[in-house]
């Protein structure tokens, strides 16, 4: 319910909504896409080469299984080297402003003048994080070195995450192995239920991150499409001239 003031102005209190989430979003977007593309087109190509679902299957499960401990392993690494990074970063600037004092000054009015903001303006503001040393080094940290503090447990976070999203998506287009007898049958069933699962997850990507979705699930789709077309011929191919 709004409140207005005496002039009749909207004086409640303004609350914005900004996604809050988008290294969760990026590493769920990671495990999907390679687990849809991956299995799927691994699973294509040995169908093109051989007439055996049961080997599909377990070749597709085996992919699955190191696949998404790879990619998670993978997740956990970069969240780690992340957190390493900002922390060495964050000890260096909490050395400079100490020993460097006056060329850290100088970065600050740097700062602030890509603002339009000249030295007379920013001065009470330097002087007030160099009243709190804390604030002053995350102020450097952020608007110097662009870096924001990392989340607690991201990097296991990170690492079950992709890993999951990974399990999730490669099941989809080994589901229908695990259903049809007919290896071939199972194929086909596999490239529309995987073209269908890309060019959702690819429409949903595109919303969530705040590109076109029409745009970004066609993207999807020609790119896990054409993986698994390659993989198909290719297997094919070489079966041929086994």
């Amino acid at each position: 319910m709004q409140a207005l003031d005496a002039n009749g102005i909207d004086s409640s209190p303004h609350h914005e909504h900004h996604f809050e989430s988008s290294e969760v979003v990026r590493d769920i977007v990671i495990g999907l896409a390679d687990g849809l593309t991956v299995p799927f087109a691994l699973a294509a190509g040995l169908a093109g080469a051989v007439n055996s679902g049961h080997l599909v299957i377990i070749a597709g499960l085996a992919e699955v299984a190191a696949g998404s401990i790879a990619m998670g392993l993978g997740g956990y690494l970069a969240a780690r080297g992340d957190a390493e990074h900002f922390a060495s970063e964050r000890r260096r600037e909490e050395r400079e402003v100490v020993e460097q004092a006056r060329d850290e000054e100088e970065e600050i009015y740097e700062i602030f003048d890509a603002y339009s903001v000249d030295r007379t303006a920013a001065e009470p503001v330097l002087r007030a994080l160099q009243a709190n040393p804390k604030a002053y080094v995350d102020f450097m940290m952020r608007f110097e070195l662009g870096l924001e503090t990392p989340v607690e447990g991201r990097a296991w976070r990170s690492a079950l995450t992709i890993a999951a999203a990974y399990i999730a998506g490669g099941f989809i287009p080994l589901l229908p192995y695990m259903l049809l007898a007919n290896t071939f049958t199972a194929l086909r069933a596999s490239v529309a239920i995987t073209l269908v699962a890309l060019a959702v997850f690819g429409g949903v990507k595109g919303r969530l991150l705040g590109s076109h979705w029409l745009r970004s699930a066609v993207q999807t789709v020609l790119i896990g499409g054409a993986a698994a077309a390659a993989a198909f011929g290719l297997a094919r191919l070489l079966n041929n001239h086994a």
